[in-house]
């Protein structure tokens, strides 16, 4: 799939128009909803490829914060061969009560993928999990920049930040 087609399928999947509140908090006109997209077989696979593209040889693992991440994550890994882990928002109160599924190992070189960015607190706070690992992340990349400010944050805080798309590829301009 083109960049072109890529920006075109998601649009026309996923974006919507309406009052929407965004887990940051912040009031929107519009609204991506990601899994829409990431629940298209073709747009997923394009996706995985493009986050691919983002790799280095140093990368040793995939992570994905969950829920939004965990496909991402997966299609990385299918493209590119690594594995993968998934980065809870909250420990479970069951079973293993663990933070990270999959194997996350202290010296672990990670890619950390995430499908929309606002401010960039959910993958601030899956990459302090990443962190207190002992493993260290990368880069931080997204699907889409709202361009509301995630870029700052997650460079703020000391990490590498980019995005496949932004709200201006997709011809938003609020």
């Amino acid at each position: 799939m083109t960049r072109k087609e890529l920006i075109q399928r998601i649009k026309e999947t996923a974006y919507l128009e309406g009052d929407f509140t965004l887990r940051s908090g912040k009031k929107s006109k519009y609204y991506l909803d990601k899994y829409l997209f990431e629940t298209c077989p073709d747009i997923l696979k394009a996706l995985g490829a493009e986050f691919a593209k983002h790799m280095t040889d140093d990368v040793t693992l995939i992570a994905g914060a969950e829920l939004g991440g965990v496909a991402l994550a997966a299609a990385t890994a299918m493209e590119t061969g690594k594995n993968w882990v998934i980065i809870r928002n909250s420990k479970k109160g069951y079973g293993t009560g663990k933070m990270v599924e999959g194997v996350l190992k202290a010296g672990d070189v990670v890619l950390l993928v995430e499908d929309i960015a606002t401010t960039g607190g959910q993958v601030l706070e899956a990459a302090k999990v990443i962190a207190e690992a002992g493993a260290t992340v990368k880069k931080i990349v997204c699907v889409i920049d709202r361009r509301q400010g995630a870029e700052e944050n997650i460079t703020a805080a000391g990490h590498v930040f980019e995005s496949i798309l932004t709200k201006t590829d997709l011809g938003i301009t609020d």
